[in-house]
């Protein structure tokens, strides 16, 4: 796949079927994964897959109340917001995140991303993304979430025998499969809108022309 393709089109697919991702395939998208840069390659990062359902059903309800008490505080008001306006798009999106947390044992892999010594993130998401990159390749559908790690993140230790105390850190969940929707294009605001030159509120001199797909 070109690359400008997958960087366009990998967008978050919350709605996936059933169907077991194939190992070779699994392997290959956590391959990519350590490729990515790590500050002074140390690499301080673990990533567990989980593919068993039995596994899956005892986090299943750990996923929905953290789900639960994220539309409660974080999103209550911009979700009423979305509702009174008519924004089909934002209401999209909380329809399908909706669907991931009631349909959370049926998703194939979820990949848990742990690290160590990288309060910013900055190693761990890097190899997250490129995770996330090389399934669309493969034409596997993702999504990153972090509420495990926000509002559950004993909990979800305990079921997956994390030792926190050896300070892991939970970043992301990402879910993995093929997916039910089509891959397109996200919407968003036109590039030249959210960057500036060479000092704040100074526009760019030029104007973005993204490339079409089919």
């Amino acid at each position: 796949m070109e690359l400008d393709r997958a960087l366009y089109t990998t967008r978050a697919m919350r709605r996936v079927r059933p169907d077991p991702i194939p190992d070779a395939e699994v392997a290959g998208i956590l391959d990519a994964a350590v490729r990515a840069p790590s500050g002074g390659n140390s690499q301080n990062w673990r990533f567990l897959t989980v593919t068993d359902v039995n596994v899956r059903s005892r986090l299943a309800p750990v996923y929905r109340e953290a789900f639960a008490i994220l539309q409660e505080t974080v999103y209550k008001d911009a979700w009423a917001r979305a509702q009174d306006i008519g924004d089909r798009s934002a209401l999209a999106v909380q329809r399908s995140s909706a669907w991931l947390a009631e349909n959370f044992e049926q998703v194939p892999l979820w990949l848990f991303a742990y690290s160590r010594n990288d309060p910013s993130g900055a190693s761990i998401y890097p190899a997250v993304w490129s995770a996330m990159l090389a399934a669309r390749g493969k034409g596997i559908g993702s999504c990153l979430t972090t509420i495990l790690g926000f509002f559950r993140s004993e909990e979800t230790a305990a079921i997956l025998e994390v030792p926190l105390d050896k300070g892991w850190t939970l970043n992301a969940s990402v879910s993995f499969g093929y997916p039910l929707g089509n891959w397109g294009v996200a919407p968003r605001k036109p590039v030249e809108e959210v960057t500036f030159a060479d000092r704040w509120g100074n526009p760019v001199s030029w104007r973005s022309h993204p490339p079409s797909f089919d």
